[in-house]
């Protein structure tokens, strides 16, 4: 069996100076960059999620109650729908846009260019084992993770390559992996803005 790395959603408009930043999202982008090029061998496939929304309906707040409602990001054909530049994304063997039409905080809502899911195309390379990182924690992170557990991978988030919106949700996401016997690696710190 194989395993894989799930990049989710390290994206303009989730890091530093994007219309939803999360504190210490440059950094998991390139924490992220500076592990897979320490460690080529670590993972057998690499994949990534991207928030890509054409209209999202009430994902979109005016204003945004920061619970189910957003300000508008990563906005299909925007600068920040796109990877941090300091993501590298060379190993990323396939994408999984998520959330044109609908919230989708979980990469297992996404589709890659050709219509397949994330839990397909991780079967059909003969992965068992996901490994987590990204933005953010306590929302696409974490419901990434749930999924993937649900799906029967064996799930691990590496949570010094993740960044968290707030430490309330930060609690509740952790508690709520570590309920779903997602393995939990390193240390969850909230990042100063």
């Amino acid at each position: 069996m194989a395993n894989a790395l799930i990049i989710v959603d390290v994206q303009n408009d989730f890091c530093e100076g994007g219309s939803l930043a999360v504190a210490g999202g440059a950094g998991v982008a390139g924490g992220i960059s500076r592990l897979l090029a320490a460690e080529p061998q670590r993972w057998d496939h690499v994949v990534a999620t991207k928030d890509y929304h054409v209209d999202p309906g009430a994902h979109f707040g005016d204003p945004p109650d920061y619970v189910d409602s957003w300000p508008r990001h990563c906005v299909v054909g925007t600068a920040g729908s796109e990877f941090h530049p300091e993501l590298e994304t060379g190993r990323v063997e396939a994408i999984f846009h998520k959330g044109e039409h609908a919230a989708a905080y979980s990469g297992f809502e996404g589709h890659a260019e050709g219509g397949e899911c994330l839990a397909d195309w991780l079967r059909r390379q003969g992965v068992d084992r996901v490994d987590v990182v990204g933005i953010a924690t306590d929302h696409c992170v974490r419901a990434t993770a749930l999924d993937a557990a649900r799906e029967g991978f064996d799930t691990t988030v590496l949570l010094d390559l993740t960044a968290a919106v707030a430490p309330e949700t930060l609690d509740v996401a952790l508690r709520a992996m570590q309920g779903a016997g997602v393995t939990l690696r390193g240390e969850a710190v909230m990042r100063a803005a």
